[in-house]
């Protein structure tokens, strides 16, 4: 299995550092994350070292989904939660802090503080932005 052994997730992995854990199987991690936006925040990390979302194997990627999903369906029982929210962030552009793949299960309150992290736009340049995506 891939590790980084400066990566504190990996670490979490190894059982070299503590986590709050909720949720494991054989390719996945699930704890409660240590600087939380709403109450019952975990993340969902592959066991196996990947960098961000460019580079996590499409397997590893998969079994992140479906266990990040598995712990949403809990939440509105377990937490009274309202909503789920699923967010990764690739890059420091994009607010990644931990260079070890992840995914925020962050259940959402009706009266919870957290909100979007950008003012929706008129999307005026959609049509130049698809051509160049498109494979």
């Amino acid at each position: 299995m891939a590790t980084d052994p400066d990566c504190i997730f990996c670490k979490i992995v190894a059982g070299e550092l503590p986590a709050t854990k909720i949720d494991e199987d054989d390719r996945t991690v699930t704890f409660m994350d240590i600087n939380p936006g709403t109450r019952g925040h975990a993340l969902v990390i592959p066991k196996q070292h990947a960098r961000d979302l460019l580079e996590i194997d499409p397997d590893d990627l998969a079994a992140v989904a479906q266990s990040a999903q598995r712990l949403a369906k809990r939440m509105p029982q377990a937490l009274g939660a309202d909503g789920v929210n699923l967010i990764n962030s690739c890059g420091s552009a994009a607010w990644q802090t931990v260079f070890h793949f992840h995914m925020h299960v962050i259940p959402r309150y009706d009266d919870d503080t957290m909100r979007l992290p950008w003012t929706p736009g008129d999307g005026g340049a959609a049509d130049e932005a698809a051509e160049a995506l498109r494979p």
